[in-house]
């Protein structure tokens, strides 16, 4: 039996659902009535995991996150790793929007992560491993109270635990 047990925090994205959503999204704005005639567009670079929006003024816009946010959720994505910048000018008074796709957990984040786990009072150990924080405890019953307590806590990021051992 080991003596010490552990898993690991991340925050990934699976980019297939994602291009899977987005797909989804522009089939559904070509068959909106609302959008006819609009050149409104969503469009997905997978390299820098960035989608652009345009839309003619800002209730299609609205719409268009509407649309987006709905495929992302029947996709089991969550919304959290959407992050809006602010809204600018685009060509011929249209509006463009980008949002990224937040992958992996930042240094600040990660270090936000296991103060929150410290301040639960669990005795657990956390070590930030480049993009993932590994929990380690001598009882499983701590990991598994780590893991339901993160769950109720609203982080800006979605977690997953893997590598449960």
């Amino acid at each position: 039996m080991a003596d010490k047990f552990s898993f690991d925090i991340v925050s990934e994205v699976d980019m297939m659902e994602v291009e899977n959503a987005v797909n989804q999204s522009q089939k559904e704005l070509a068959n909106r009535f609302d959008f006819k005639g609009s050149k409104a567009s969503l469009e997905l670079n997978k390299n820098d995991k960035k989608i652009t929006l345009v839309a003619d003024d800002d209730f299609k816009m609205k719409a268009l996150k509407d649309i987006l946010e709905g495929r992302f959720a029947k996709r089991g994505i969550s919304l959290k790793s959407l992050d809006y910048k602010s809204q600018e000018k685009a060509f011929e008074g249209y509006i463009r929007q980008v949002a990224e796709i937040i992958s992996g957990l930042p240094s600040e984040k990660a270090k936000e992560l296991a103060k929150i786990i410290r301040d639960s009072k669990i005795k657990v150990q956390t070590q930030i491993d480049g993009a993932k924080v590994k929990v380690i405890s001598p009882k499983k019953d701590d990991l598994q109270q780590v893991i339901a307590y993160l769950k109720q806590v609203s982080f800006s990021l979605p977690l997953q635990f893997t590598n449960y051992r």
